[in-house]
């Protein structure tokens, strides 16, 4: 049987709280990777704090699927990957962010995203996955068309950074295309 949470750059693993927080509180200084994920204000956080924040995810967050991203070939932490199904599961929004620069640009989002693709349309038998990016964003964007996601949608002027309006974007793969690609 095929290894569900390994894909041929990275594995799925626990996101462990501990180890978060450390990584965590290490990439968040890097403002630019912040900024490509989040719409929220950079924010600098202790150890501490998100390593409480991690803990109240997990208990409350019971229905969200949520990874660490480890490479295959050194088990580093790299990201963090996930699916937050809705109330009736058979939909999910999909969340990824690739913090470590060395493995920016050379497949391990592509791979991730194939990983967490599958695992949602065969192991939680979701029939859409959607997703939401900053329309500047566009190596994600080429990322998730690569894996099969189609663009549904555009929020113009959704959000601003450095006095410039960006518009947000919403893609989604179905389970029929993704079984058919």
């Amino acid at each position: 049987m095929k290894d569900i949470y390994r894909g041929t750059l990275v594995r799925l693993a626990s996101a462990q709280p501990e180890e978060m927080a450390k990584a965590f509180a290490r990439w968040n200084c890097d403002t630019e990777i912040h900024r490509l994920a989040d719409s929220e204000p950079a924010q600098l956080w202790s150890e501490k704090k998100l390593k409480e924040h991690f803990e109240k995810q997990q208990e409350k967050d019971t229905h969200a699927y949520r990874f660490s991203l480890r490479a295959l070939a050194d088990d580093r932490l790299i990201g963090i990957i996930g699916l937050v199904p809705n109330e009736t599961c058979e939909d999910a929004w999909l969340y990824i962010v690739i913090h470590e620069r060395d493995f920016l640009s050379k497949g391990y989002g592509t791979d991730a995203m194939k990983l967490i693709v599958q695992y949602g349309f065969e192991e939680l038998n979701l029939q859409r996955i959607t997703l939401g990016l900053h329309g500047y964003n566009e190596r994600a964007l080429k990322t998730y068309q690569k894996v099969g996601f189609q663009l549904e949608g555009k929020m113009r002027g959704e959000g601003k950074r450095e006095g410039a309006r960006y518009d947000g974007l919403y893609m989604g793969i179905l389970r029929e295309e993704w079984e058919a690609k």
